[in-house]
């Protein structure tokens, strides 16, 4: 039995050949699923309303970021208390989600987040190991202070307040680094969870990690 009314939030961005799985993986686990469709010029949006679910749509490729935010207002419309975030590629496992909302349920944390690097074992490519992730932890620590074991997981859960306080601004990639920033900022109870990554596809370059860290230094100039 679901004790609090959980949203799912799937970003998609052309993903026709894995939403319908995802969608319904997930679905049996939790109260509501809304995928944000961020501009996809494939099926990936008719595919998703044709399972039941809600689907919002950017008319243009916003970003994950602006999908996540997108997302979570209408999170908070529905009266959702614990909000999932959560990939529409098939990297992550369904089954996890019970993992990342239980410290929620028991009142153990407010936000939590998935990481690749406790317990369970993902099959990391090289470069995103031994540089990606690597060069996320130093921007992180330099320019926000502090970093957890996986600065840059997706897969996350947050309490109705969390999300109420946290309004994602970068729409691009550096969205992992600005929550993280804002929920120690706001001085969130927090706890990571060991999660599995199936890697299908690395697409992630070198190029991609120092925009990431580009935005994420022009954001805290903002702040």
């Amino acid at each position: 039995m679901i004790k609090n009314k959980i949203i799912v939030v799937i970003p998609a961005y052309n993903e026709e050949k894995t939403i319908i799985e995802i969608i319904n993986k997930v679905k049996p686990l939790v109260n509501e699923i809304v995928v944000v469709d961020d501009g996809s010029s494939d099926q990936t949006a008719q595919l998703a309303e044709q399972q039941g679910v809600t689907v919002l749509r950017h008319l243009i490729n916003r970003g994950q970021g602006a999908a996540l935010q997108t997302g979570n207002q209408y999170a908070l419309e529905k009266g959702g208390e614990i909000i999932v975030h959560f990939d529409a590629d098939g990297q992550f496992l369904a089954e996890e989600i019970k993992d990342i909302v239980q410290p929620l349920e028991q009142g153990e944390a407010e936000v939590v987040f998935g990481s690749r690097f406790l317990e369970k074992k993902s099959e990391i490519p090289w470069f995103k190991r031994q540089i990606i992730i690597p060069l996320a932890h130093l921007a992180n620590k330099l320019i926000i202070g502090f970093s957890l074991t996986d600065p840059q997981s997706g897969f996350r859960a947050l309490s109705k307040r969390a999300v109420q306080v946290i309004q994602i601004e970068n729409d691009g990639m550096a969205h992992c680094s600005e929550i993280l920033y804002k929920v120690f900022k706001n001085n969130f109870k927090i706890k990571e969870v060991p999660i599995t990554v199936i890697y299908h596809d690395f697409g992630q370059c070198f190029g991609g990690g120092i925009k990431i860290i580009k935005d994420l230094f022009l954001a805290k100039l903002m702040d």
